[in-house]
């Protein structure tokens, strides 16, 4: 893997956004994700490349170091934004066609569900992870869901809930979607979540951790 490469993965590991951000002290002054990313397809290295040999493994290596919880929340969200620094020079290639996806992931927290870090946190991983992500916030309706699966077929859907009153409402809309769409794969999370619910609701998989919703989507794209 090329130098540029290797300190772009470091960056988005270690949550170095660009080169004014203090953070992580001990890469101060150093370009970060946002400068390193662009100067890669400046020397002619390509967007999926980058992605590919870069951000991706940058966050599993992140994603990891939370499932094992030696890190938390404060530094999963700082690798995120580095990682997000990066894909604004890569996803004009994507939009163009030049470069493509692994797939399409809708995602939302469900109606009557105001929480948007776990589900922010699983959507930047699974972008970092190759995906593109179609994010329709919190308190999104079972109507709002059919909608975006319509507007995206062939998606894969991810469900949020963060509250014991709002999993009857993800319950509710992971019913409507099997109705209209049998062969759609359905994610769900969120702390009041367990895998018994979502088998019992007829959704396909449920993680405790966003690497494990990651390394569900990379079986799926394979």
């Amino acid at each position: 893997m090329s130098d540029i490469l290797e300190k772009l993965a470091l960056c988005v590991e270690f949550g170095k956004i660009n080169k004014i951000s203090p953070y992580p002290p001990n890469m101060k002054d150093q370009d970060g994700a946002d400068e390193l990313a662009r100067k890669a397809l400046e020397s002619g290295i390509k967007p999926d490349e980058i992605l590919e040999n870069a951000l991706i493994p940058a966050m599993a290596i992140v994603g990891g170091k939370f499932s094992r919880k030696e890190i938390y929340v404060p530094q999963m969200l700082m690798a995120a934004k580095a990682m997000n620094s990066a894909m604004v020079h890569i996803k004009p290639f994507f939009q163009s066609g030049e470069t493509k996806r692994k797939g399409k992931f809708i995602i939302g927290t469900v109606s009557g569900d105001l929480h948007d870090i776990g589900k922010n946190l699983v959507a930047m991983m699974i972008e970092g992870g190759g995906w593109e992500v179609i994010d329709l916030g919190v308190d999104v309706g079972t109507e709002k869901f059919l909608k975006a699966i319509d507007e995206h077929p062939g998606s894969v859907i991810g469900l949020s809930a963060l509250l014991t009153t709002t999993m009857e409402n993800m319950k509710k809309t992971v019913a409507a979607i099997r109705e209209k769409h049998s062969d759609l794969k359905i994610l769900v999370g969120g702390a009041p979540v367990t895998m018994d619910y979502c088998q019992k609701i007829g959704a396909d998989f449920y993680s405790p951790d966003p690497q494990g919703a990651v390394n569900y989507l990379k079986q799926l794209a394979s």
